[in-house]
């Protein structure tokens, strides 16, 4: 039986948001009786586990009492995805919010805890002791005693009921502190980011990280990426959609030096070496050879162009660096709807030339430091950083809106008022943006 940390830590922040919800609208619901049963289910095995403190030992025996709330709460679901294989019956129950928040807040309790208990098992592995201090990403479960219902399978073999499991660990992966980063507060992320940066996951060949750390001597059962030579593929290469996840944390909770640290070394594209890249560094690859693979010209070479996750990740990125975390929010004090930039932009990405996007910039204004990009693929933006600096989390002195039909609107302030947003947001009226730093 397999489990995976990640989808763990999934839970949790859709947990952590239905609770937000929940408190903030304080409102009842109905839900099918279905899910009423599942969640009374639920709730029924949990408090079977209060009061029951377990050792935190590297044990490979799952206690009974884990093993029955798994084996309870798995048979709940078996029966509800039964129940509901065609249709709900139609039927509904009523639920209070504060009844939906005390349980839900249990549920966080009892993750955060399954959480503590995976550190402590920990990760095993070539060349991991298991004190790395990285949350590990997998688990395996054997059943190491059963008992037979008398039924077979339609290939004839007996059916069993198990009785224990024990539990494997495997070697680091990077999705596992990639998706717990998202749970967690920046300090936590910072310690999150230093523990992965110093374990076998970063590649200080590349200064890139790997998929996973090494997976030599693993059985076979670990899956497809057993198939493929260390360095390939999903065997301890460099897996762009992973690793643009991993920086795009860094981006969000605001570690801003370790970012453009990591994106200056080569780990994101722009700034790869297009010779050992052997494609253009405008073209996302599904991964790179890392310094794992045998054959030293193959390394850090990228393999299998493609145009999915990496290049999301990418703009998304690019969407915090250039245009900020909330470019339309509602402000709290006066209730107005209205529009913020706030790049995160170092002053090494700023430039002064004559020209920009085609267009002859007038003289003032063409020796200062500045950057621009399309905003809606439609209203050209350019920052001006007058004062040469990093423009990290920082809002403008000034605004200039310039409309199709010559007009513009000047706003000496850090955001531009609600009738001049909901024109820029309908993009269709507005010709350019300048934001004075």
């Amino acid at each position: 039986l397999g489990a995976g940390m990640p989808e763990t830590f999934e839970l949790k922040a859709l947990i952590q948001y239905l609770v937000r919800v929940a408190k903030k609208y304080n409102r009842d619901f109905a839900v099918p009786e279905e899910i009423g049963q599942l969640f009374g289910a639920i709730n029924g095995n949990l408090t079977s586990l209060e009061g029951f403190k377990e050792k935190t030992t590297r044990q490979n025996d799952v206690p009974w009492e884990f093993f029955s709330y798994w084996n309870n709460v798995s048979t709940a679901r078996e029966i509800y995805r039964e129940q509901t294989k065609l249709t709900f019956s139609g039927k509904t129950v009523d639920v209070r919010a504060e009844t939906v928040v005390r349980n839900l807040e249990r549920w966080l309790s009892e993750i955060n805890q399954g959480i503590a208990r995976a550190m402590v098992v920990g990760t095993a592995g070539y060349g991991d002791d298991g004190t790395s201090g990285v949350i590990p990403t997998y688990f395996a479960y054997r059943v190491t005693r059963w008992k037979r219902t008398g039924d077979h399978n339609k290939d004839g073999h007996p059916l069993v009921i198990p009785l224990n499991m024990t539990v494997q660990s495997f070697p680091l992966f990077l999705e596992g502190p990639t998706r717990m980063m998202k749970t967690v507060d920046d300090v936590a992320a910072r310690e999150i980011y230093t523990k992965v940066r110093n374990s076998t996951l970063f590649d200080n060949g590349l200064n890139m990280f790997t998929v996973s750390a090494s997976l030599r001597n693993e059985p076979i059962e670990l899956g497809r990426s057993m198939a493929f030579a260390p360095g390939w593929l999903e065997n301890q290469s460099v897996w762009l959609h992973m690793s643009y996840k991993f920086y795009l944390e860094l981006l969000r909770h605001r570690l801003y030096d370790d970012f453009l640290h990591e994106v200056q070394a080569g780990g994101v594209l722009p700034f790869v070496d297009p010779n050992s890249y052997g494609r253009s560094p405008m073209e996302c690859s599904s991964f790179i050879a890392s310094s794992a693979f045998d054959d030293p010209s193959v390394r850090g070479r990228g393999f299998l162009a493609r145009l999915s996750g990496s290049t999301a990740e990418f703009l998304s990125m690019w969407i915090l660096m250039f245009i900020g975390p909330e470019p339309f929010y509602v402000n709290e004090a006066s209730g107005q709807f209205e529009m913020q930039l706030i790049p995160t932009l170092p002053s090494w990405l700023f430039q002064t030339h004559d020209t920009a996007m085609g267009e002859v910039l007038p003289e003032e204004t063409s020796n200062i430091p500045q950057i621009s990009f399309k905003l809606f693929s439609s209203i050209t933006v350019r920052y001006y950083n007058r004062e040469k600096k990093d423009l990290i989390g920082v809002k403008p002195n000034l605004y200039k809106v310039g409309f199709r039909d010559g007009s513009v609107f000047e706003f000496n302030q850090g955001s531009i008022p609600a009738d001049i947003a909901y024109k820029i947001r309908r993009v269709v009226f507005v010709d350019f943006i300048e934001a004075h730093f």
